[in-house]
């Protein structure tokens, strides 16, 4: 009997491409990316993602008339697993967020000349892109609240405004810019997303965000931004004037489940290390460091962390599968913050086993650490989730709000 959300038979030969890919050609390189940075190692990289294609594992989650898998999420959240397992996975294989939202978008959304010029070449794997939609001076868990905005002149937009945390922004070849093009208009009709090409006059680059310490660089970075008279065309902007918080929904629906897919990868990583960790490293002769009670207790409740925190997410991929994302919407809130903080957990606990070890980057777990510590903020965070959940949960039991 097949166990409840395995992978389908088409899914199960690449899932085992996949992580045959990941063991021998991914994770041998960690150690010079930990050590140079993604930047320095990039042609290597590319060769990497070369690699990918020849063995029919590009972008499994596109449809395949856009050279993808055409899987479905349920059987992707397996492959997203596999690849998480290194900082290297998503990226080789061309699903590398913010990328992989920006295709789902343009491919949902986007005109025939929005696809040809921006979607073929980013499915493709020749150019990247960037999602600029946080702001420095407004709170992020409203994402209602913004100040560029996009002034009609003519056939074009007129953009201003002020971007940070745009990932990937150092070499992507376009944006696609939340602004508000009708600042009239009801709350969460006001804003419109708009492509700008990055050479654009008065798009700039103000600093690599110093994550942790660690500015980084490539795709492997967070930017902050400047908007300064930023004229492109009306024809720009995808879907209809004000769609843009739908649009946003519309991506980061699908996105949170992406990204709890490859936390589970990263938690699956992290618990093998501290396992190997226990096994070999010894607190005196013949007595290894799993020898202590304390230690094997919290390795098993780690095993059960994240085997609940993956049936959360396989369920929520089979749902939205099933039933839509409208009908998952609560089970995808639960998930992004039961998976981050599960992720925070074993991560901590890893580092923790390995002791000084754990907080050098001759493993990735210090890696991880500083750059995943932001999953229980980004794309909502925890405490919006869970008073969504919490509020449905009562107006269900019949509470009515009274002002």
């Amino acid at each position: 009997m097949a166990r409840p959300f395995a992978p389908s038979d088409v899914a199960q030969p690449l899932l085992d491409r996949a992580r045959k890919f990941v063991d021998d050609e991914l994770i041998p390189r960690e150690p010079e990316l930990l050590a140079k940075g993604f930047v320095a190692m990039l042609p290597e990289i590319e060769t990497l993602r070369a690699h990918a294609k020849e063995k029919g594992l590009w972008s499994p989650f596109l449809p395949k008339a856009l050279g993808g898998a055409g899987l479905g999420l349920t059987d992707y959240a397996h492959v997203s697993e596999a690849l998480g397992r290194t900082p290297l996975g998503h990226y080789a294989l061309n699903c590398q967020a913010p990328d992989v939202g920006n295709m789902e978008l343009l491919h949902a959304f986007g005109t025939a000349a929005q696809q040809e010029r921006f979607l073929g070449p980013l499915t493709r794997g020749e150019i990247r892109s960037c999602f600029g939609m946080t702001e420095p001076e407004h709170a992020g868990s409203n994402p209602v609240w913004l100040s560029t905005r996009a002034t009609k002149d003519g056939d074009d937009y007129v953009l201003n405004g002020h971007k940070w945390f745009t990932t990937g922004a150092d070499g992507a070849a376009f944006c696609i810019v939340m602004a508000v093009t009708d600042p009239d208009a009801p709350p969460h009709a006001r804003a419109s997303q708009i492509i700008v090409p990055m050479d654009t006059v008065g798009f700039s680059i103000v600093r690599h965000l110093p994550v942790m310490g660690e500015p980084g660089g490539g795709w492997a970075s967070h930017s902050e931004v400047l908007l300064e008279g930023v004229r492109v065309p009306q024809s720009h902007r995808i879907g209809e004037e004000g769609a843009g918080f739908l649009l946003a929904q519309e991506r980061l629906g699908p996105g949170r489940i992406h990204h709890a897919m490859r936390w589970i990868g990263i938690m699956e990583r992290a618990f093998d290390l501290a396992v190997q960790r226990a096994v070999t490293r010894e607190l005196g002769p013949n007595k290894p460091l799993g020898s202590q009670h304390t230690v094997q207790a919290q390795l098993a409740h780690l095993r059960a962390t994240i085997a609940q925190a993956r049936l959360m997410v396989l369920d929520c991929a089979h749902q939205m599968d099933s039933e839509g994302q409208q009908a998952a919407r609560e089970s995808i809130s639960m998930v992004k913050w039961v998976a981050a903080r599960a992720l925070g957990e074993v991560l901590d606990a890893a580092i923790q086993l390995h002791g000084g070890a754990g907080l050098l980057d001759e493993l990735p777990l210090a890696y991880w650490w500083r750059h995943e510590r932001a999953a229980r903020i980004y794309d909502g965070p925890d405490e919006v989730h869970m008073a969504s959940v919490g509020k449905k949960i009562l107006q269900r039991a019949g509470m009515r709000r009274k002002d």
